[in-house]
């Protein structure tokens, strides 16, 4: 991790010093009271005595001195440390060799009037001259003059520069390299301040350098060849320059040569680069350069210098020309000469490009000049200095104690993020770089800085669409000093008005947001599992209290359930639902209709017929019949054996999640209901319900009142109306009367009688052919009758019978008519239905509870909010999920609108996603358990688990995982869920942030706009707009009227159609964000 990572890190909380056990420092010599590197950063805001925790320091360096104003005390007490060194020199050499340090000495240029650099100098000066004059000429403004006049001598002391060290050809390379950055990357090179200067001129001044030098650098109008061994002479290279390349080419012919050279500014890396690469007769050093990744060069990014450093190490490369950013940190074990090309500025920069050479026997090269007394004692001031330091470092002793350094600091309390005046510049950029742009305008601040009578005092101006306008500094000692008073003000003011988050980052760039990226419901995506959920489904209460056994009887609320088919086409017996709690009152009508086949329909009613008083007995018995039905409707094979027992009470009441009896009723001429114990009794006294060895003997009928089965001989009254089993067709069958005019010599079709068929088709002879055939329909396959289907003309079905011969037949339960069978067909579905509802019900309920709105919308919009498509009923939430969706976005958009008037359109939407995006939603509506009443799944009758037939699959926390593993039960591509005795299912996280915008567009339907922004309010969005914030609103808008002298604003109200009573808000959306002459503001705030 680089310094500046762990300085970012710890400054927006994303990492806390305490978490931190060890903290090693490599080059150290940057951490110094005065310095503000990252290392000196880290250590003067977040190491404090009074944490109760902090790591330990360990630093590494090989020059402990930095520069001017750095040393051994400062370091000492700005790391917390002691230094130690090498005692045994001869021991270290053993392992790390020195460099042989050699000098090349070449002779000054000469100085005369006449000299070729001098007469070149004079003409730069005069062209700077010129093209300063026509800018005083052409412009009054002194910011643009003074940035301008700053860049323009930069530039020129770089050309200057050039020509000095590198001849002709570096100052024509220098020229080109300027021409051909853009205006940003040439302020980077020569390390130009101030934000607005006249590029135009600048690039006049360079042009014209660039032909004069191009046009000497020509013999006879033709462009030379640099690689010519003739031009190796002055003016075209300088002296310095020469010296180099005779010392590569003394080099060039030993084996597996890597050299460095260092130079001081990033115009000669590039310069030198080019030129070294073109000359052939030193072809063999493979050339390039390598500048910081913060040197405005687009093309030298941090991956970018890795390859070339690679290519270094592997020999692609072995030439590299660097500035000090290669003076620390590159480890190149075969390199073997390292030469200064420009000498080290401090002790610490000539230690450290030394260690550089790694190879043993390897140099340290020196270019000096022999005229220039300075240079001549540079190197042994440097060793003198070096030896100096060593031996402070050994003779010192180390200073006890913990001294806290104040720094000026912001910090947010509610996270702990914190940001330097040192940083705050650089966070300001990055805010402003974060402004939404285009192409005709780039957000960046504006510094101005000048003199009062107590300071220096630096005026910041943000881009129109920032969240403050403008900072002014208080006066401080120094520019520096002001500029970064100013930056921390603003950086300060931007988060307290919204524009920087609480970890003083700007919108988009918070990762600390708790959002999770938004998901989609896409099935081809790869990762499902990430996109599901395993949650438990509400069983209503209503339907969960069990009846508590008394001593004598047991009061249940009953309903009689009425059916209304159409055509009137059967006959369905009457049924009843009882149970121990009461309906609510919007559940206890439930009407429903119910879809069958041919587009024949049943509308169904509840209609509550009070309280039924059973006694202990008729409890039982309700309760038998109850697992009697359910068997054959739903496990009918269970009925092929002989007998069938119906004795397990307590197994049941401890399995069941749900208490409810469905029992067939009569009704009296009051119609008032009552349970139909007749048709219980007699279906219940069924001798497959007794035991063979103590079932009573048939009695003996009379002649014609017999008929002879497969399992005995039994009356006819017992066989009509009842179910028997065919064995020979494996198939259940209703009887519904006896056809005495047919038997078994009865034709079967036009080729064959009964008797015939049965023989033929199943090997059957039948012993009694006279006895009368049998009227028998089919028993049913429990459907699905919620489904919604294509719409089809209403027309009758005929009831579809067959004729059985008796001795085929099983007789199995006595008085189950084909009536109870059509009715049983139905109840499922409405059983089903009511759970739903219910369910609705249970949360309208829960939100009544938490805001009186609640109450204003219907249990059946809810249910509809909660049921999804995958349920196939006739409605779902999707139509309700468009209109709260919309809504949800409109009302947030508008609630942060004018609650943030500080930011700009792009920062508004992003608030504005991280609310209403589906990840938010899914844990708004998890933290209030909105997804346990979520209707996901449709009715499948095998699933249909009542008192009588309890789910077999328990589940409990050890199980989960083997029970509902997601990929284990799909099979054939399509969803195959486990049903457990918990209702656990799998829901997508979006059908759950579906729902809370369907139960928004529930609430507007039902209640409108005010109930809707209730229940949001209750899930966690608030959405409330004030009287006060919409005048806030109107009163800034008041600020762009002194605009409406340059927008002809009637001639837009006309084109519109609508007359603006706040004029300021239709100037503000046409004021772009470029447009900064104003007291701030653009259309961008108005754009969300």
């Amino acid at each position: 991790m680089t310094p500046q990572t762990l300085l970012h890190n710890l400054s927006h909380c994303f990492i806390r010093i305490d978490q931190v056990s060890l903290l090693i420092f490599d080059e150290c010599h940057y951490a110094q009271l005065e310095s503000n590197h990252p290392y000196a950063e880290i250590m003067k805001i977040f190491y404090k005595a009074d944490m109760a925790k902090l790591p330990r320091i360990f630093g590494m360096t090989a020059s402990p001195k930095l520069g001017k104003g750095g040393s051994i005390d400062s370091l000492e007490a700005l790391l917390h440390a002691k230094i130690y060194s090498v005692e045994d020199k001869d021991e270290l050499e053993e392992f790390v060799t020195s460099p042989k340090v050699n000098v090349y000495y070449y002779d000054s240029t000469e100085n005369g009037y006449s000299c070729p650099q001098n007469i070149y100098a004079r003409k730069l000066e005069e062209m700077k001259h010129q093209c300063l004059s026509a800018l005083r000429m052409d412009t009054a403004d002194r910011t643009l003059l003074k940035n301008t006049k700053k860049l323009l001598q930069r530039l020129h002391s770089n050309l200057i520069f050039c020509l000095s060290n590198l001849g002709l050809w570096g100052a024509l390379q220098a020229s080109n390299i300027f021409l051909k950055g853009d205006h940003s990357e040439r302020s980077e090179l020569v390390e130009a301040e101030g934000n607005c200067s006249d590029d135009d001129l600048c690039d006049k001044y360079l042009n014209q350098a660039a032909t004069m030098f191009a046009s000497d650098c020509r013999e006879d109008g033709k462009e030379t060849d640099l690689s010519s061994m003739e031009l190796l002479r002055e003016p075209f290279f300088s002296r310095k320059l020469k010296q180099l390349i005779e010392i590569l080419s003394n080099f060039r012919l030993q084996p597996n040569m890597k050299c460095i050279i260092f130079v001081n500014r990033i115009v000669t890396a590039r310069s030198l680069s080019y030129i070294l690469n073109k000359l052939k007769f030193i072809s063999s050093w493979r050339c390039n350069f390598l500048v910081g990744v913060h040197s405005g060069l687009k093309s030298m990014s941090r991956k970018n210098t890795n390859i070339i450093l690679e290519k270094f190490r592997s020999g692609e490369i072995n030439l590299l020309i660097a500035t000090k950013v290669g003076e620390e940190g590159l480890d190149i074990q075969t390199c073997c000469l390292v030469i200064r090309f420009d000498l080290p500025e401090t002790v610490a920069s000539f230690i450290q490009s030394r260690g550089r050479a790694r190879m043993p026997q390897s140099e340290y090269v020196f270019l000096v000049d022999r005229g220039n007394p300075k240079e001549l004692s540079l190197i042994d001031h440097f060793t003198k200095d070096e030896a100096q330091m060593n031996e402070e470092i050994s003779s010192r002793e180390y200073k006890e104690g913990f001294n806290n350094v104040e720094e000026r600091t912001y910090k947010v309390d509610a996270t702990g993020a914190t940001i330097s005046s040192v940083s705050s510049i650089s966070l300001l950029h990055r805010y402003c770089s974060k402004l939404p742009h285009d192409e005709y305008f780039t957000p960046k601040p504006q510094f101005f800085c000048y003199d009062e009578a107590d300071g220096k005092v630096c005026k910041i101006i943000l881009p129109a669409n920032a969240g403050v306008h403008q900072i002014v500094s208080e006066p401080q000692q120094s520019t520096d000093m002001a500029k970064r008073d100013a930056c921390l003000k603003a950086c300060k003011e931007l988060h307290e008005n919204g524009a920087l988050t609480d970890y003083l980052l700007p919108e988009q760039e918070d990762k600390s947001e708790d959002s999770i990226q938004d998901f989609s419901d896409s099935d081809s995506c790869d990762d499902e599992e990430s996109r599901i959920e395993f949650h438990e489904m509400l069983v209503p209460a209503a339907l969960r209290e069990p009846w508590i056994e008394m001593e004598n009887s047991t009061c249940l609320s009953s309903y009689y359930i009425k059916f209304f088919p159409n055509p009137v086409d059967r006959v369905y017996k009457r049924f009843g639902i009882f149970m121990k709690s009461p309906l609510p009152e919007e559940a206890e009508k439930m009407k429903l209709d119910l879809c069958l086949a041919r587009g024949r329909t049943v509308m169904t009613e509840l209609i509550p017929s009070g309280v039924a008083r059973l006694n202990k007995d008729e409890i039982a018995l309700a309760e038998k019949f109850q697992q009697m039905f359910l068997k054959v409707i739903l496990d009918r094979s269970e009925f092929i054996p002989e007998y069938v027992s119906l004795e397990n009470h307590d197994v049941y009441e401890s399995r069941s999640s749900t208490f409810y009896l469905m029992l067939p009723i009569t009704q009296n001429e009051n119609k008032k209901i009552s349970v139909d114990w007749m048709t219980v009794k007699r279906c219940l006294s069924s001798p497959i319900f007794k035991y063979p060895g103590n079932s009573a003997e048939d009695k003996i009928c009379r002649l014609n009142d017999y008929l002879h089965l497969a399992n005995g001989c039994k009356c006819k009254n017992d066989v009509v109306n009842s179910l028997v089993y065919v064995p020979c067709k494996e198939t259940f069958f209703f009887i519904d009367d006896v056809v005495p005019e047919k038997d078994g010599y009865s034709l079967y079709n036009e080729s064959e009688n009964q008797m015939e068929h049965y023989i033929k088709r199943f090997d059957i002879r039948l012993s009694h052919p006279r006895q009368p055939l049998l009227k028998a329909k089919q028993l049913f396959v429990l459907t699905n009758l919620l489904r919604k289907k294509g719409y089809s003309e209403t027309r009758e079905k005929e009831e579809h019978f067959i004729e059985l011969p008796p001795e085929i037949c099983q007789l199995k339960i006595i008085g189950f008519s084909k009536d109870i069978g059509s009715s049983l067909y139905l109840i499922p579905s409405i059983i089903h239905r009511l759970e739903s509802l219910l369910v609705a019900i249970e949360l309208k309920d829960k939100l009544y509870a938490s805001f009186p709105e609640g109450a204003e919308i219907t249990a059946n919009r809810i249910l509809e909010a909660l049921t999804t498509e995958r349920c196939c009923e006739k409605f779902s939430l999707e139509r309700l999920e468009v209109l709260g969706d919309a809504f949800l976005k409109f009302a947030v958009g508008i609630h942060l609108f004018l609650k943030n008037d500080a930011l700009d359109e792009g920062q508004l939407t992003r608030k504005r996603s991280n609310i209403v995006n589906n990840s938010n939603l899914l844990k708004l509506a998890t933290r209030n358990n909105l997804q346990v009443y979520i209707r996901d799944q449709s009715f499948e009758p095998l699933h249909f688990y009542a008192y009588g037939r309890p789910c077999p699959v328990i589940c409990n926390k050890d199980a989960e995982k083997s029970i509902h593993s997601r990929y284990c039960s799909k099979t054939n591509g399509t969803d195959a869920e486990v049903r457990c005795n918990k209702s656990h299912h799998w829901l997508r996280k979006k059908t759950i942030a579906d729902v809370v915008e369907a139960l928004v567009g529930a609430f507007i339907v039902d209640s409108g706009f005010k109930a809707a922004t209730a229940f949001l309010k209750w899930i966690g969005i608030h959405v409330e707009v004030s009287a006060s914030q919409l005048d806030k609103v109107c009163l800034a808008s008041s600020a762009f009227l002194p605009l409406a002298d340059l927008i002809d604003v009637s001639y837009v109200e006309n084109l519109l159609g609508y007359d603006f009573s706040r004029k300021g808000l239709l100037i503000q959306a046409f004021v772009h964000p470029s447009y900064n002459t104003h007291s701030g503001g653009c259309y961008q705030h108005i754009l969300n």
